[in-house]
C-alpha cells in the first residue's frame, strides 16, 4: 500500500508506475483504492463509474478496470456535499457529516468484499491511500488508509513530496502521529518530486533512516508532461503544453466544478496547438477553438459563466470561432435547462447560452456507458468530420432534446443505436455527450486541420496515436521510477511481510 504524508504527494502516479513495473515482471496486478474523492471519473466496460486514477492504473497494469478497484467514489458538489457512488452507481448525495456518521460501517463492509474479490483474482494488489494517514481529526472514521492496510495485510510505503518543502518534518511527523502498530506497518519511504543532485540529499536520507529505522527506498526526480492522466484539477495550476506554437489557439473554460478535464489532454501534444485554461472574461480573447468541458454541476457553473462575464464573451466570439461543448458544456450551449426534481441545483429552470437549439432536462437516473459510433453528415465547416468512427464514454444525469438542429453522431449503446449531440447550421458549434471525443486521433487532427485551412495554413494530416502515446508514457514513467527506487528491496520486503503474516496466522 502506498500512503502519503499529504494530498498530492504523488501516490496515484507512484501506484501507476508500480502497476506497470510489476506487470512487466509477469505479475497479474490490480490497483485498489477503497474510497476516492474526485470529479475526474472513469467508466468501466460494464458501464460503471470509478475514480479515473484506478482506471488509468488498471490500464498501466494491462488489466480490465472493475468497480472492485474503487468501490466507493465521492464526487463533490459544493456546500460540503458529495454524490456517493458505490460499486459504480450513485446512491444519493450526502454531507460530510452524514457520510462519516451514518455510512462508514456499510462502506467498510463493501470495501472488504471488493478487496477479497481482488485478492482471489490477482497475484498482487497495489493499494493507494487517500490524503494522509495521520489526520487526527478524521482517523477514527478513516476507511482509506491504515484500516485498509490492515484489512489487506499489506506493508505500507510512505511517499513524501520534497518539492513543497519540509519533507523530513512531514515524514517524521506523520510517523510520530501513527499508532505503534501502524508505524510498524510502514516498511519503506520514498521521496518524490526531487529537483537537483541526489548526492546533496544523502546526508538527510542517512539521518532519516537512523531517526526512523525505516529504509528510504529511493528518490524520484521531478517530472512534468508525463502524459498520464490526472484526476485532481489542482494539476491545472501547473499544466503546460510541450508546444510553444501560436498556430492554433485553444481556450478551455476552467469551470468551478470542472470534471473529466482530461478530455483535452491529447491537444497538449499536437505540434501546432497552444492550450490555455480560462477563468476570467478578460482572458478569453478570440481563440480559434473554445472548449466548454464537463462539470459536476452544470447549473451552478452556468450561473458562474453569466456572472463572470464569460457567457457574454462566448456569445460575442467571431462567427468562425469553433466551439466544442462536452457533456455539461454541451448542455450549457443549449437554449434552456430544466431541473424540476432539483437534481442539479435549487434552480428549476434556466436559460442556456443559446448557441444550439437544444433543451436539457435533468433526471435522477445517471447515464454511465462506454459507446462507439459514427459521426453523421455535418453541415458547413464541420463537413470534413462527417462519417468518422468515434468512441468514448458518457457520464451525465441530463437528457437533451434537439430542436431545429442536426445531431452530431449515431452511437451504439449496448444493443441499440441512438443519436447524440447537436451541430449548428454553420458547423462551427458542436455539442456532444461523448467524453473522450478528442482522444479519437483522426477526428481530432481533422478538426485542427480544418482550423488551419481557415487560417490559411497547410494541413498537417497525421498525428501520433493517442493509445500508443499513453502506452509509451506508462513505460517511460515506469522506467524513471524503476531507476529511482530499489524495486528488488521492495519486493523482498513484501515477501518477508507476507511470510511473517502467514507465520503469525498459523
Amino acid at each position: 500500500m502506498v500512503q502519503g504524508t499529504a494530498s498530492d504527494a504523488g501516490k496515484s502516479l507512484l501506484c501507476t508506475a508500480l502497476c506497470r513495473i510489476f506487470a512487466r515482471r509477469g505479475f497479474r496486478v490490480a490497483p485498489f483504492k477503497s474510497q476516492n474523492m474526485a470529479l475526474n471519473s472513469y467508466v468501466t466496460e460494464d458501464g460503471k463509474e470509478i475514480g479515473r486514477a484506478q482506471g488509468v492504473q488498471a490500464e498501466a497494469a494491462g488489466v480490465r478496470a472493475t468497480v472492485d478497484m474503487n468501490p466507493i467514489l465521492l464526487k463533490p458538489k459544493g456546500d460540503m456535499t458529495s454524490q456517493v457512488v458505490v460499486r459504480g452507481a450513485p446512491i444519493g448525495d450526502m454531507s460530510a457529516v452524514e457520510y462519516r456518521r451514518d455510512y462508514i460501517p456499510t462502506g467498510l463492509r463493501i470495501i472488504e468484499e471488493s478487496l477479497a474479490r481482488l485478492q482471489a483474482d490477482f497475484e498482487m494488489i497495489v493499494i493507494e491511500g487517500a490524503g494522509s494517514p495521520a489526520e487526527i481529526n478524521l482517523k477514527d472514521r478513516d476507511i482509506a488508509n491504515m484500516r485498509v492496510a490492515k484489512l489487506a495485510n499489506a506493508p505500507v510505503l510512505l511517499v513524501a513530496d520534497i518539492d513543497r518543502g519540509g519533507v523530513f518534518a512531514s515524514i517524521v511527523g506523520t510517523l510520530e502521529l501513527l499508532d505503534p502498530d501502524e508505524r510498524e506497518r510502514v516498511k519503506g519511504i520514498v521521496i518524490n518530486k526531487f529537483r537537483g543532485d541526489v548526492q546533496l540529499l544523502q546526508p538527510g536520507l542517512d539521518w532519516l533512516e537512523k531517526k526512523t529505522g525505516i529504509s528510504v527506498l529511493g528518490v524520484i526526480p521531478y517530472q512534468c508532461n508525463l502524459y498520464i492522466e490526472s484526476e485532481d484539477s489542482v494539476v491545472l495550476d501547473r499544466l503546460s503544453a510541450p508546444s510553444q506554437t501560436n498556430e492554433i489557439d485553444v481556450a478551455v473554460i476552467r469551470l468551478p466544478h470542472i470534471s473529466n478535464f482530461t478530455d483535452v489532454d491529447p491537444l497538449r501534444f499536437e505540434p501546432d496547438v497552444s492550450i490555455r485554461f480560462v477563468s476570467a472574461a478578460d482572458q478569453l480573447g478570440q481563440p480559434d477553438l473554445l472548449i466548454l468541458p464537463g462539470t459536476k454541476n452544470t447549473v451552478d457553473d452556468l450561473v458562474w459563466l453569466q456572472t463572470s462575464g464569460l457567457a457574454e464573451q462566448i456569445r460575442a466570439l467571431r462567427p468562425n470561432t469553433r466551439i466544442l461543448g462536452i457533456c455539461g458544456g454541451y448542455q450549457m450551449l443549449g437554449k434552456k435547462l430544466f431541473d424540476p426534481d432539483l437534481v442539479e441545483s435549487n434552480v428549476p429552470e434556466m436559460a442556456g447560452l443559446g448557441l444550439l437549439d437544444v433543451t436539457t432536462r435533468f433526471l435522477p437516473n445517471k447515464t454511465t456507458v462506454q459507446v462507439r459510433g459514427t459521426v453523421l453528415p455535418l453541415p458547413g465547416s464541420a463537413a470534413a468530420l462527417s462519417g468518422m468512427a468515434v468512441e468514448g464514454y458518457e457520464i451525465h444525469m441530463g437528457q437533451s432534446q434537439r430542436g431545429n438542429v442536426q445531431p452530431f453522431a449515431r452511437l451504439l449503446q449496448a444493443d441499440r443505436e441512438k443519436e447524440d449531440g447537436a451541430v449548428n447550421a454553420a458547423g462551427t458549434v458542436i455539442g456532444t455527450y461523448l467524453h473522450g471525443i478528442l482522444h479519437n486521433d483522426q477526428w481530432r487532427r481533422t478538426l485542427l486541420d480544418e482550423i488551419r485551412k481557415q487560417k490559411g495554413l497547410p494541413p498537417i494530416g497525421r498525428t501520433t496515436s493517442n493509445h500508443r502515446r499513453r502506452q509509451e508514457a506508462f513505460d517511460r514513467w515506469a522506467d524513471i521510477v524503476e531507476a529511482a527506487i530499489d524495486v528488488e528491496k521492495l519486493l523482498s520486503m513484501m515477501r518477508e511481510f507476507q511470510s511473517q503474516a502467514v507465520s503469525v496466522h498459523s
